[in-house]
C-alpha cells in the first residue's frame, strides 16, 4: 500500500528571483505564472489523484486553483505544513541586498547550522512537511494527493526520502510550476522524477 504525492511549487510571480517573497501578504501570480498554472493544470489532468492541499500563501492558492479547475473542480484544503520558510526581516528585500547581510550569508553556507531572523531552521521545514506527508499516507492508503508548496519545503522533504543531508538543498533545482512525485510506503519512500517543467 502506498502513497503517491506530487510535490508541485507553485508558478511565478512576477519578480520571482528578484526578491525574497517568504511570507509577504499579497504576492500572486504575474501574467506568465498564470500561463505556468494553466499549463500545468492541463499536465495535472494526466494524473489521477484523490486530494489537492496547498500553502496558504496567494501564489499557491491560485496555482492549486488551476490544477482544481482543470481537473473538474475539485476542493482545494489549505494546509500550514505546506506554507514557505518564515524569512522573517529578509522577507520582501532584494536579493542583491540579501547577498551583503552577514546572517543571509550563514543561512546559505550551512542551512544545518543556520536560522532564520524568525528563529526558524531547514530542520524545522523539514520535520513539518515530512510530517504531514506522513500523516497524509496514513489518512490515504494508496492515495496520489497533490502538494502544492514552496521550492525549499520541496527540497526538504525530498532530501528526506533520498536520505541526504539538510545542506544538499543547492544540489538540484525546484523551479516554478515544477512537478516532483514522491512514493511512499511501509516500505520507505523514493522519488520517481524530480522538477518535471511543463513546457
Amino acid at each position: 500500500m502506498t502513497t503517491t504525492f506530487f510535490l508541485v511549487r507553485h508558478a511565478a510571480h512576477d519578480n520571482v528571483g528578484g526578491f525574497l517573497a517568504g511570507r509577504t501578504e499579497g504576492i500572486r501570480l504575474g501574467p506568465e505564472g498564470r500561463a505556468q498554472a494553466q499549463r500545468l493544470g492541463r499536465r495535472m489532468v494526466q494524473e489521477q489523484f484523490d486530494a489537492i492541499c496547498a500553502s496558504p500563501r496567494e501564489r499557491a492558492q491560485e496555482t492549486a486553483a488551476a490544477i482544481a479547475e482543470a481537473s473538474g473542480e475539485m476542493d482545494v484544503v489549505t494546509d500550514a505544513s505546506l506554507d514557505e520558510v518564515d524569512f522573517g526581516s529578509w522577507q520582501n528585500r532584494s536579493f542583491e541586498d540579501l547577498n551583503a547581510d552577514a546572517g543571509w550569508q550563514r543561512w546559505n553556507a550551512a542551512r544545518s547550522l543556520a536560522a532564520t531572523p524568525a528563529g526558524g531552521t531547514m530542520l524545522d521545514v523539514q520535520h513539518r512537511i515530512v510530517t504531514a506527508m506522513l500523516r497524509l499516507a496514513g489518512e490515504d492508503r494508496d492515495g496520489r494527493i497533490v502538494l502544492v508548496s514552496h521550492a525549499d519545503v520541496i527540497r526538504m522533504a525530498v532530501a528526506y526520502v533520498l536520505g541526504l543531508p539538510i545542506d544538499a538543498w543547492p544540489r538540484f533545482e525546484i523551479s516554478p510550476a515544477s512537478i516532483t512525485t514522491v512514493v511512499l510506503g511501509p516500505w520507505g519512500g523514493k522519488v520517481l522524477t524530480l522538477n518535471e517543467v511543463v513546457a
